[in-house]
């Protein structure tokens, strides 16, 4: 792109920056505007319409196939270029109908299942499949969380800044209290090595280093499981070690499901539904699992009832009677 183009996506990062979102939304952002501006031949969005706008959208469900959640993500990102860097407030896209993403029941295993599962991921990664399952966690909340926000007095886990960018507690499964335990000895050991060598600083949102200072080479802000090596904040350019990459924790699922046997189509997201089902089926308060799950709505959380109500504990067909 243009030199013009570089410093219109720099003023987008700015403006992400200034409203504290996360590196991922800017990230997400920053392609779907540089998309939005190359369709349109390179021409500054200042010079675009309503209209343009449209036609982009059109253009993506009939020629790219983006599902309804991919086409309102592009919108955002839209929406956010002409509202808060083109200082555009009224900008409006009349008539425009959002996507629907289709509600779908989530796959859920039973406890069996999970059991055989659990039994061929590797001693390397039990804990963190455990917590997944365990603490009803989304593998994103799983990989950021940190040795501060771990409550073993009280097993809890503080998870922070989750889905809606809203903090909640949940459980620490009291099964898990010494594997916890010794995975913070083990991140307590890496840490100190890096210190030593003159690094340890931890990776922080929303430009933190600045408030923190040293103090953000403190253990309570590394991560439960941090990378293998040190990279840098790709904000501030710091060397500090991140949290492991998600995609290693999908491939050891996909190798523990093809040794189990179980053909139904899972994520690491199965766990996190399952743990819900699960505590409905022992009979908990849906309002307690809508808070441990995070849902600002119970609305979301009545959906693993659709779940149980098609479930072996459901209504029972009249064919079995006769």
């Amino acid at each position: 792109m243009s030199k013009s183009k570089t410093k219109l996506l720099d003023q987008v990062r700015d403006a992400i920056r200034l409203k504290g979102l996360s590196y991922n939304t800017e990230k997400t952002y920053v392609r779907w505007i540089k998309d939005y501006v190359i369709f349109h031949k390179k021409t500054h969005p200042d010079e675009l319409q309503e209209s343009h706008v449209k036609d982009w959208l059109i253009w993506l469900v009939n020629k790219r196939n983006v599902s309804a959640s991919t086409q309102n993500q592009a919108l955002s990102a839209v929406l956010f270029l002409y509202r808060n860097v083109l200082k555009k407030s009224d900008f409006f896209i009349h008539d425009l109908v959002w996507s629907k993403k289709p509600k779908r029941i989530p796959i859920v295993l039973s406890k069996n299942e999970i059991n055989k599962l659990l039994y061929h991921i590797s001693p390397k990664y039990q804990l963190h499949f455990r917590l997944l399952y365990g603490a009803g966690l989304r593998s994103s909340e799983l990989l950021r969380l940190r040795i501060g926000d771990i409550d073993l007095d009280n097993n809890q886990l503080l998870i922070r800044s989750g889905k809606g960018n809203s903090d909640r507690y949940t459980l620490l499964p009291q099964s898990l209290l010494s594997c916890v335990l010794n995975r913070i000895n083990k991140v307590e050991k890496v840490h100190s090595k890096d210190v030593e060598r003159g690094y340890g600083m931890a990776l922080l949102p929303f430009a933190l280093h600045k408030k923190y200072g040293n103090s953000a080479k403190s253990l309570k802000w590394q991560f439960l499981f941090p990378s293998r090596i040190i990279g840098k904040d790709p904000r501030s350019g710091i060397p500090c070690r991140h949290h492991m990459s998600g995609t290693t924790l999908q491939r050891e699922l996909a190798q523990a499901q093809k040794l189990s046997g179980i053909k139904k189509r899972i994520t690491l997201h199965t766990f996190r539904h399952s743990f819900a089902t699960h505590l409905l089926q022992a009979g908990y308060d849906i309002r307690t699992v809508q808070e441990l799950l995070g849902h600002k709505d119970v609305s979301t959380t009545m959906i693993y009832t659709h779940v149980l109500k098609l479930g072996s504990h459901a209504v029972r067909s009249p064919v079995d009677s006769l």
